[in-house]
């Protein structure tokens, strides 16, 4: 009676381990996907930066860094779980464990779904009636999901791709000037980064308005 108790003990708990690998691989399967993904929006924006495109660069970069936080958090609840496996009380915990790593799932697999595959981010390159509707419905989505912290963060990434840009291009070379001494000139005042901050939301605020 012991041993068969104690053989259907173990049993349920390898069912259990069985079941969190395999939420844990597909976890695994949809982030893949999406940083895929996230590395052509990063060489989209920057194909729509060298086009004079800044508008559809801001969409690629801004799609990414949507993805990119759900893929962040998506890490963190991941190693929590992992962390849960080890517990002595596994057995108390295994169902949390086993529900956490299929809502991880779910929110991956709506990501891909929301936001499409590769064939969809090529469309904020394209011009046709399509692609224009599909860069309106994902700005108009995004609008709504990320906070105003991301959206920072993006145009900050997009500013630091503007600059790169412009050094690599380079700037033609001017004759020298004859030496002489300058005096050195001063420092223009850093920008105030909550007023800087407060002036991008109130900017986007008003796009959002006139759209």
């Amino acid at each position: 009676m012991g041993n068969s108790s104690s053989t259907s003990k173990v049993s349920a708990q390898d069912k259990a381990i069985l079941d969190m690998k395999v939420q844990r691989d597909k976890l695994h399967q949809y982030q893949k996907r999406i940083k895929i993904v996230t590395d052509r929006e990063t060489d989209i924006a920057r194909e729509c930066l060298r086009a004079n495109q800044k508008e559809k660069a801001l969409l690629a970069l801004r799609r990414k860094k949507y993805q990119e936080t759900l893929l962040a958090k998506t890490d963190q609840q991941l190693a929590q779980l992992q962390a849960l496996t080890s517990d002595v009380e596994f057995a108390l915990v295994q169902k949390d464990v086993v529900f956490g790593l299929q809502q991880g799932t779910a929110v991956l697999k709506e990501i891909h779904k929301e936001m499409g595959g590769l064939e969809k981010v090529e469309l904020i390159l394209e011009e046709s009636a399509d692609a224009q509707a599909y860069q309106k419905e994902i700005n108009e989505m995004l609008g709504g999901k990320m906070s105003n912290e991301e959206e920072d963060a993006v145009e900050d990434e997009l500013e630091a791709m503007e600059r790169e840009a412009a050094q690599t291009a380079g700037v033609p070379s001017l004759p020298d000037a004859p030496t002489r001494i300058q005096e050195p000139l001063p420092d223009a005042p850093a920008a105030d980064p909550k007023q800087r901050a407060q002036e991008r939301a109130g900017r986007r605020a008003q796009e959002q308005i006139a759209a």
